[in-house]
């Protein structure tokens, strides 16, 4: 299998999304556990590492990642997160005071039951093939 195949059925693991079907996974699957998204995305690093050398996190767009991103949401945090949102701050200014990413506080605010789920950030990208075609 080729680098950038296997590359790209990580990344939609990690991002909760079948690969095969392009559905996301239910809440309680394997996929959605946060060790599994974290091991999924260290798997992505390494293959995408020069030998020898791990990769830093990186943002969509190639920035490095938020000090905070990929790690558990402690309860104190979702408390903050909530309190936060309740008084009025951005998504934005959610996402700096955490050290996460704009989805990642999208994310939470949705399991939270503050917003509604926001959608998929790959479903454009067309990257899960098509079971109807094979």
């Amino acid at each position: 299998m080729e680098t950038e195949k296997t590359i790209a059925i990580l990344r939609n693991l990690a991002d909760g999304i079948d690969p095969g079907t392009g559905e996301k996974f239910p809440a309680g699957s394997a996929y959605q556990h946060p060790d599994t998204v974290r091991a999924l995305f260290s798997a992505i690093r390494l293959i995408e590492a020069p030998a020898g050398r791990s990769a830093p996190p990186a943002a969509a767009g190639g920035r490095p990642a938020p000090e905070n991103a990929g790690r558990p949401w402690t309860e104190e945090e979702d408390t903050r997160l909530g309190s936060g949102y309740d008084a009025g701050k951005s998504i934005e200014e959610l996402a700096a005071l955490h050290k996460r990413t704009k989805w990642a506080v999208e994310s939470r605010l949705a399991r939270l039951g503050k917003i509604p789920e926001p959608p998929s950030r790959f479903a454009s990208r067309g990257n899960a093939p098509n079971r109807a075609a094979a």
